[in-house]
């Protein structure tokens, strides 16, 4: 590969990219910022079904000075050579897609390198990294929607999300939602009010009753309407694309599987360059104005992990599946999609990408509070098998009663509306440790137990 750094001493890419302008026709004197390995000579399409396979197609990022990692732009303001340059990049004219930058809150070069590895593994044409997932799910609904807008949205959502449709947004800004059945087509299409109704918001698989929504038809119905289609894809990453099947924006905290080490809380939307164009709006966009804006230093973090992210998930996944197998054949009352007898195991065989599993989250129903309280302090404290933690997607295996945690927002009846039951017990599968050796220590502490209660 060509040498491309330059030699030039003291002369940064960012004052021979301002020169470059100044200067047309001496190009061949200005190298570039950046160096970057071929790219395949393939068409995108021949990627689409696997979402490894797209990342590895972008372009790899070197550091300053030839560093195989990328380096980090910690600077929250960029300078210019010229003062003329600066009203450019106010007005539009200069901006990063030419490597101007202005401050971090409103593009940062790292920040937006992790962007493009994001909308690579969903397969949309942007995407833009947030401080956390609520900060992504909650922007795109005030981008979306105005005063006396309208959402429908799946009756089982993350509990911060419904507190954020149920009670901040009717009493911040007069947006409305309609909570459904997202399984119910039907009842979907009945709520959403043509011209009113601005956003269907669901999860790919749902937390905490992993309930697969059937994103093809979900999304022909609302588009009928005229209605976008919000989906939050955080369960699932390289399982499902929900861009590829019609959804329009996917959503993620990539607090969960995509940093997979429970140290960085983030977030990331994915759609059109129009919308994520529209969110970054000086006068009226909801990403630029509220600055929900990702430290440069944690997305540098993000981008290291992006790599091995599909191996991660075959592993989660593996493990689910084989755990929720076994659980099933004790007798216990299990909810995992992977499993035949889940009501959307076929639908989620349908959509999913290709040999990355069927999610690695599994349910135990222990019927009551008392009894998943039990369950958990032996799992934990009697036998190691994990932690009790809420979140998801760490290489330990991480375990809540639902119901009394994360989807405490929701009162009895919404909790009953959405399927949680008080014994629901949310395993987030991990890794470490052999598979046999955990799974001794889970029997263990299953019949622990199960003696304590009798």
């Amino acid at each position: 590969m060509a040498e491309t750094r330059s030699c030039e001493f003291g002369i940064s890419g960012k004052e021979r990219a301002a020169a470059a302008d100044s200067f047309e026709g001496d190009d061949e004197i200005f190298v570039a910022k950046k160096f970057m390995l071929p790219t395949l000579a393939v068409a995108p399409a021949a990627w689409e079904n696997d979402p490894a396979a797209s990342l590895a197609s972008l372009r790899h990022e070197f550091g300053e000075h030839g560093g195989i990692n990328m380096s980090i732009e910690a600077s929250a303001t960029f300078t210019v050579m010229e003062p003329e340059t600066m009203r450019r990049m106010f007005t539009g004219e200069l901006g990063p897609d030419r490597d101007f930058f202005t401050y971090s809150r409103h593009f940062n070069p790292t920040v937006l390198n992790l962007g493009r590895q994001v909308a690579a593994l969903e397969g949309t044409e942007a995407a833009y990294c947030t401080a956390s997932g609520m900060a992504a799910i909650s922007s795109v609904m005030l981008q979306l929607c105005s005063s006396g807008g309208h959402v429908v949205a799946s009756a089982t959502v993350y509990g911060g999300t419904h507190a954020l449709l149920t009670h901040f947004l009717p009493r911040t800004c007069n947006i409305t939602t309609t909570f459904v059945d997202i399984t119910d087509h039907q009842a979907v299409k009945n709520a959403i009010v043509e011209r009113r109704t601005k956003v269907l918001f669901f999860e790919s698989i749902s937390n905490p009753t992993l309930t697969v929504a059937g994103i093809p038809e979900l999304s022909k119905l609302a588009h009928d309407k005229g209605t976008m289609v919000v989906v939050d894809n955080t369960f699932s990453p390289m399982v499902l694309s929900p861009a590829r099947l019609g959804a329009d924006v996917v959503v993620h905290s990539m607090s969960k599987f995509i940093s997979g080490g429970a140290d960085v809380i983030a977030g990331a939307v994915c759609g059109p360059a129009s919308l994520l164009n529209s969110m970054m709006d000086l006068h009226q966009g909801s990403l630029m104005l509220l600055g929900p804006t990702m430290n440069a230093k944690a997305a540098f973090e993000l981008s290291e992990r992006i790599p091995h992210l599909g191996l991660r998930m075959k592993e989660h996944c593996l493990r689910a599946m084989e755990y929720a197998t076994r659980m099933k054949k004790m007798g216990l009352r299990v909810v995992y999609p992977g499993l035949e007898d889940h009501p959307q195991h076929h639908l989620l065989k349908s959509m999913a990408n290709k040999g990355y599993g069927f999610g690695g989250l599994l349910c135990v129903d222990m019927e009551s509070e008392e009894k998943a309280n039990r369950l958990m302090h032996h799992l934990q404290n009697s036998s190691q098998f994990g932690l009790i933690a809420v979140s998801l997607g760490y290489y330990e295996t991480l375990m809540s009663c639902s119901g009394s945690s994360t989807s405490s927002e929701l009162n009895s009846e919404e909790k009953a509306l959405a399927g949680i039951s008080p014994g629901l017990v949310r395993m987030s599968i991990g890794y470490t440790g052999t598979l046999e050796q955990k799974w001794s220590q889970f029997e263990r502490a299953i019949s622990r137990t199960m003696d304590s209660i009798l």
